[in-house]
Formats: structure tokens, sequence, C-alpha cells
């Protein structure tokens, strides 16, 4: 299959393949045009977590963004460093820190979504039907349900 073939709907490895060719060039377009120095996508996944999900320890926090505890401590050190998140020790078990999204990390990460979003936006009014955004609209469920089993 080449980019000018579309995948067979009866062979999930080609849809597959297919899927992770379009939205990895969305996810790359959209991280070029942030500026040099911003947050990277480790770091806004969970500033994205925590201010959705309240909260949490930097244990937790790596397993659920699925990356070793080390790496979790350098992006929530970075995180830290820049005031973005805040750290401080769990009211129930003083061994264990709890980290937080800080007022300047909610507003680095509506910044980024409004960036992004804008984006998304004028390219979707400008280059898509009605009917094509509806259908756009009507696979965002299933993409969904496909990043939460992954």
């Amino acid at each position: 299959m080449d980019e000018t073939t579309p995948a067979s709907a009866d062979d999930p490895t080609e849809v597959g393949a297919a899927l992770r060719l379009a939205v990895g060039r969305i996810a790359r377009r959209l991280r070029q045009a942030h500026a040099v120095g911003d947050v990277t996508l480790s770091e806004v996944s969970v500033l994205a977590r925590l201010d959705r999900e309240g909260p949490d320890s930097p244990g937790s926090l790596a397993e659920l963004e699925r990356v070793r505890p080390q790496a979790m401590a350098t992006t929530l050190a970075g995180l830290e460093e820049r005031g973005l998140v805040s750290r401080r020790p769990d009211a129930a078990d003083g061994r264990r820190a709890v980290v937080t999204v800080t007022d300047a990390g909610r507003k680095v990460l509506a910044d980024r979504r409004s960036e992004s979003v804008q984006r998304l936006g004028a390219v979707i009014q400008e280059e898509f039907t009605d009917d094509e955004r509806r259908r756009l609209l009507a696979v965002l469920p299933l993409l969904d349900r496909l990043s939460e089993r992954l």
C-alpha cells in the first residue's frame, strides 16, 4: 500500500498503517507550528492529564503515561522548574509526593490548545465540505475508543 492507495477495511493491519501515517502527519505538523522552547509533547500530556484528572503521584503518572519512572521524574522536574506544576507531600502518606498543575500550567495548556485548535479549525473550514466535516466528527468516538485501548 502506498500513500495514494486506500487501506482495505478487510485488513486491520492496512487500516492501522494508514491511520498511523495520517495521525502521525497531523501531530507532526501541529508540533512543528509551536515555538522553539515550548513544552514537549510529554509535558503537554502530563499537564493535560493533571488538569483533567486532578493531582496524582509521579509513580501513577508514569504508569498512566506508560513511561519509566525516571523519564517521568525528568518530565516533572522540567515542568516544576518552570512553575507549571507543583509538588507537595501526600497528606495520607508523607513519603509520597503529589503533583498538581498550577495556574501557569493551565495557561500554557490553554494557549497551546487554542493555537492547535485554531489551526485545525481554519484548515477544516477552508478545505472540507459540510459533509466531510460531519464525517470527521462521526469518526471521533471511534478514535477515542482506539486511543483508550492502546
